[in-house]
């Protein structure tokens, strides 16, 4: 087995990893038909993680098709919602400039109006959850289905140069038809919202790691090159804590019981900064790991693979692109002012 197709281990005991789809396409139609037990904070955190981490290193694109899709049906369970689960799912809550997409309640039901922005894949799946704003200025979440003619791709290019399969361009919904989730500020504010941000990062780290392999393949090919011994042990050191951080992270995801819980039930104040800490403390982490990841690698391996390995110049865009997820010093500023506000954590 080859070190791109190498599953990645975030655990020290070794999980059961179903067959990993190696492209978009193949993704979507897989990720319909795997178990269903592919939830945060049932037990099995762990596993979810390192199938993520496993699909990143392969191909970071997969991992960020699929990671969304799984985050709906765990705020679909949280939410005790009875719409189906059938198809391919999206999760659009991002926001931008302008007028925020509106809910109306028409005739007992809901219909949605204006453009949603950062919509990946939009043109591909079958539904999404859309966070929109109703008539007290509050943001409800909204199950869609994205094949109906009142939704609708805005014609934008995709420029980008890494995740070049995941557009990410604006939807404009037309009163198009919504089933309500969650009410008032539900998806934000419900128990176990952090633990779904750390899945993202778990799609990080295993971008890195597949870069990081790259360089392991050229230090056993050149065991004498004592500079570039040093660059692979920079990586291990990095890639190293990362894990640890995402281990212990899984861990108490799974004895927090805050996925498990009812979704309407409240959490209390000092479970949810405790959430809100551990996922900001990881996610800075593990991108932090991921920027180094890439500085070292292009250090060690010069331009030659960037310029003649598909895979790994790939791998490269693909990470600088999806690690931006992350807010750099913003980030950090809302980590420190958290916080402030107590005693010293250390």
């Amino acid at each position: 087995m080859t070190d791109d197709v190498l599953p990645v281990h975030i655990g020290e005991v070794e999980v059961d990893l179903p067959t990993l789809p190696t492209c978009v396409p193949d993704a979507l139609r897989d990720v319909t038909s795997w178990d269903d037990d592919l939830r945060p904070g049932h037990g099995r955190t762990l596993r979810l993680w390192e199938l993520l981490a496993s699909l990143a290193a392969r191909d970071l694109a997969v991992a960020r098709a699929v990671e969304p899709h799984l985050d709906a049906l765990a705020v679909l369970d949280q939410a005790s919602s009875a719409v189906s689960r059938g198809g391919t799912w999206g999760v659009y809550a991002a926001e931008g400039p302008g007028a925020p997409l509106a809910a109306r309640e028409r005739d007992g039901g809901w219909t949605l109006d204006g453009v949603k922005p950062w919509c990946s894949l939009a043109g591909v799946l079958d539904s999404a959850l859309v966070t929109a704003v109703v008539d007290d200025g509050s943001r409800a979440l909204f199950a869609v289905d994205l094949r109906a003619d009142e939704v609708t791709p805005v014609d934008q290019p995709w420029e980008a140069r890494g995740l070049v399969e995941i557009p990410s361009t604006p939807v404009r919904f037309s009163a198009a038809s919504a089933t309500l989730v969650a009410g008032a500020e539900w998806y934000l504010a419900r128990p176990g919202f952090w633990w779904g941000a750390i899945g993202v990062a778990a799609c990080w780290f295993g971008g890195a790691v597949g870069i990081a392999r790259r360089v392991h393949a050229e230090a056993t090919r050149r065991p004498d090159d004592r500079l570039l011994a040093m660059h692979l042990g920079a990586l291990d050191e990095r890639l190293a804590a990362a894990r640890v951080g995402l281990a212990d992270a899984a861990a108490r995801v799974d004895v927090s019981g805050a996925a498990t819980r009812n979704g309407t039930e409240p959490e209390d104040d000092v479970s949810r900064q405790a959430g809100r800490i551990l996922a900001k403390r990881v996610r800075a982490t593990v991108a932090r790991t991921c920027e180094d990841t890439l500085r070292i690698a292009g250090h060690a391996l010069g331009p030659g693979p960037l310029t003649q390995e598909a895979a790994h110049a790939k791998r490269v865009a693909d990470l600088e692109v999806y690690v931006r997820q992350q807010h750099a010093a913003r980030d950090d500023a809302s980590l420190g002012a958290v916080l402030a506000q107590g005693a010293a954590p250390w």
